[in-house]
């Protein structure tokens, strides 16, 4: 496990962490649930490590909070998700 990885050390698949974006934004103009409808939209999250031709463990579906609201609001939608998927949904919280 590395502590600091850069991009390239990240996509090594080798670090055992994954990549991802960072989303600020302004709750006024857009909602967090709002945005984890549209992540559930673009994204597959049924496939293990996986997005597109992507594969490998840092190509996992998470949801990565910085409040206990958005990773309780995270973990609703995932099961509502999870729901119209038929329980196969790999995000992890």
């Amino acid at each position: 496990h590395h502590p600091h990885p850069n991009y390239e050390q990240v996509c090594s698949g080798n670090t055992g962490h994954a990549e991802v974006v960072r989303i600020d934004f302004d709750p006024a103009e857009v909602s967090l649930r709002e945005l984890l409808e549209v992540f559930f939209t673009i994204h597959d999250p049924t496939t293990l490590n996986r997005q597109g031709a992507d594969v490998g463990t840092q190509y996992r579906s998470g949801i990565y909070w910085h409040s206990e609201d958005q990773r309780q609001l995270a973990a609703a939608v995932i099961r509502e998700v999870d729901d119209h998927h038929g329980g196969r949904v790999v995000t992890e919280l």
